[in-house]
């Protein structure tokens, strides 16, 4: 399950750093974000988050080591600005690529979904929206909120991105501590500001990106619906009415796997999941098979290659 969200971050106005071995635990780390995360490359996980929270505004750098597929919901009324650092693998929001001369915008209280590559380094601005509104009008910056809400990627030009990148980096990295944090604060909006003023919109250019999406969406409801079950790929093109080659290029193009690694990686995330909050009594066998997993023993191969630890292991910590 998601977490609650609770509200917006509070202030500290102080630089925080805080690690994570586990991905879904890294996920509960950002300030009153609503997130699940899905490791799908093998090997052991870290992650790190480099957070400077306020009241009505955020900002934050978030390390990943390994591939995620990832949930998320900002927190009510405001928006999302996800940056990723330049010259690496492209990620995508909602199954839509995002190349080095695009990021990432949601509104809040939206689920959207994320697929990041393995080393992926992202900065993150989340503002209240009447706290952005009411910055744009003394500045004279014109704001589409249409734009902002609706497309999930913008367009932005490369040198304002760098200028940001650089902008975020030196502010995060605590060399602006002696700052008040009124003037931490106004840096952050300006920078935002600066974004928003030369961004453009970068919707899906064809028909067929919204097809596969649909295609994956109805397939993963009914895989989310039939966790003890053996799903066939058959049954996935039954129920979402494709061929089979169809629903491997649909999962493929939004996803970056197969209909099948899905399924699998899933289900070994969720099992993942209950481990680490297993109650006194639960055991390894106990959690497996409530997520389909019959033959144990290749299920503990595969947490293994996946996780990089044995499942017993991740019980032995678990909180």
């Amino acid at each position: 399950m998601l977490s609650e969200i609770k509200g917006a971050p509070n202030k500290s106005n102080a630089v925080r750093i805080m690690e994570a071995r586990d991905a879904d635990l890294h996920a509960s780390n950002l300030t009153n974000w609503q997130q699940e995360y899905d490791q799908t490359s093998r090997g052991n996980f870290y992650g790190s988050i480099t957070e400077l929270p306020f009241d009505d505004l955020q900002a934050f750098k978030e390390h990943t080591s390994q591939a995620l597929q990832q949930k998320c919901v900002v927190w009510p009324d405001s928006v999302w600005l996800g940056i990723p650092l330049a010259e690496q693998e492209a990620s995508r929001i909602n199954g839509l690529t995002i190349g080095n001369d695009s990021i990432m915008c949601r509104p809040g209280n939206c689920e959207f979904e994320l697929t990041t590559p393995q080393d992926y380094d992202l900065y993150g601005l989340v503002v209240e929206r009447a706290t952005l509104m009411k910055m744009a009008n003394t500045h004279g910056v014109d704001l589409n909120w249409k734009e902002l809400t609706e497309y999930g990627r913008l367009g932005v030009p490369a040198k304002t991105l760098e200028e940001v990148r650089f902008l975020l980096a030196r502010l995060l990295s605590g060399s602006n501590s002696d700052a008040s944090p009124r003037l931490q604060h106004d840096i952050v909006m300006m920078a935002l500001l600066e974004v928003l003023k030369v961004e453009t919109p970068k919707p899906a250019k064809t028909p067929s990106y919204y097809h596969r999406k649909q295609v994956v969406d109805v397939a993963r409801q009914f895989l989310d619906q039939h966790l003890d079950d053996v799903v066939t790929v058959t049954q996935l093109c039954e129920v979402t009415k494709v061929s089979r080659r169809t629903l491997q290029y649909s999962f493929e193009s939004i996803l970056g796997i197969s209909p099948i690694q899905y399924l699998r990686i899933s289900r070994l995330n969720g099992v993942r999941r209950d481990l680490v909050n297993a109650k006194d009594g639960q055991s390894v066998s106990d959690l497996a098979t409530q997520w389909g997993f019959w033959h144990l023993s290749q299920f503990a191969k595969d947490y293994r290659q996946l996780f990089g630890e044995q499942p017993s292991h991740t019980l032995e910590r678990r909180t």
